[in-house]
């Protein structure tokens, strides 16, 4: 049988590991068995075959692996709690002035006060909470 057969059977058998776990080092794996395989293909020795397997996939740990691990690392970032509720828009239900007032923010009735102490917004007016200082929404 010729080596390029035995390079695709190492690649599709460090792709079966790699769906099994979901490790991304046995695709690089993988993929430097497929150039080892395209080398043989094409005639080349056995040492080179297994130098290209080795570099092909040290290459793609150094270098592809930190990479991919930061953007999974990125994902989406969830606000959650009062972070969640900053830059969200409420609707004035009393007065709100820099001294307190009320607002329906995500269906609840919030204590609330505006930012900026000159500021009065009226009942039915749509704010914007900046800031959540205990159980008190700050509002422009």
């Amino acid at each position: 049988m010729d080596s390029w057969i035995w390079w695709l059977l190492a690649a599709v058998g460090l792709g079966i590991p790699l769906v099994l776990t979901a490790m991304p080092e046995f695709a690089m794996f993988a993929v430097g068995a497929g150039a080892a395989a395209l080398a043989a293909g094409l005639g080349a020795g056995v040492v080179t075959q297994f130098l290209l397997f080795v570099g092909v996939s040290v290459a793609l740990l150094v270098f592809v692996r930190p990479i991919a691990y930061r953007q999974l690392q990125k994902g989406p970032q969830v606000r959650m709690g009062i972070e969640a509720l900053k830059g969200a828009s409420a609707i004035v239900q009393e007065q709100v002035d820099g001294e307190g007032g009320r607002i329906k923010l995500n269906g609840e009735i919030w204590s609330a006060r505006a930012l900026n102490p000159g500021s009065v917004y009226e009942p039915g007016q749509q704010v914007d909470v900046v800031e959540i200082q205990g159980a008190t929404a700050l509002v422009v």
